[in-house]
């Protein structure tokens, strides 16, 4: 006892970072959860088998977070994160470049690009299965993932109305949903190909109702 008592305080002995060794497990699961979605789809994927892909024990897991939606909801916010300096260096504004159509087609273009990429496309689409049976993830997903890219929309498009290139009744809020919700459904329900073809068609129908009478 007393040797070991010596050991742990004999100078120059360096502590160990609990910090860098959580972090290091948190991004390990990370990257199990995201991992284990796209090979054996959600219903598939559990805490047990995040646990051990990421090589930790499954109470870590739940010292962390209360469910494996949970875990993946925040591996797929940590994967945008990370994955935002790939867009540029100002990767969460609208464009304005003063023609509104053309705004809309780059930032609609860009999200066909994002959901075919497969690193997205299968947490994007169990996350999105999960919050329709379950109201609390579901509201989390839209503050936390959709409502940044919604208030980016609504501005936009405010612009567009101060501008004359929309019709100044409309409610900004309602009308970036025929932009968006189309496009939703479609990949979501598979009741289509996703493509920029498709994407700036429903830009030119959209703001041919919202145009200036």
């Amino acid at each position: 006892m007393a040797a070991q008592k010596s050991a742990q305080h004999a100078p120059g002995k360096p502590t160990p970072d609990s910090t860098r060794r959580s972090e290091k497990s948190r991004r390990a699961i990370y990257d199990a959860a995201l991992a284990l979605v796209v090979e054996v789809g959600y219903p598939k994927t559990t805490i047990e088998g995040i646990a051990a892909r990421a090589g930790v024990g499954k109470q870590t897991i739940y010292r962390w977070w209360s469910s494996k939606a949970d875990v993946l909801m925040e591996a797929f916010l940590d994967l945008a994160e990370r994955s935002a300096p790939d867009a540029g260096p100002e990767p969460y504004t609208f464009p304005d470049t003063g023609d509104v159509a053309a705004d809309l087609k780059a930032v609609l273009r860009a999200t066909v690009d994002e959901l075919r990429d497969p690193r997205f496309e299968a947490p994007s689409r169990a996350l999105a299965a999960e919050g329709v049976v379950n109201e609390q993830l579901g509201r989390e997903l839209v503050a936390k993932l959709m409502q940044p890219s919604l208030d980016l929309y609504t501005g936009r498009l405010r612009a567009a109305q101060e501008a004359g290139q929309v019709r100044p009744d409309i409610d900004p809020r309602i009308a970036l949903e025929f932009f968006i919700s189309p496009l939703a459904q479609r990949w979501l329900q598979h009741t289509g190909p996703i493509s920029y073809e498709y994407t700036d068609t429903l830009v030119d129908y959209a703001l041919h109702g919202l145009a200036p009478r």
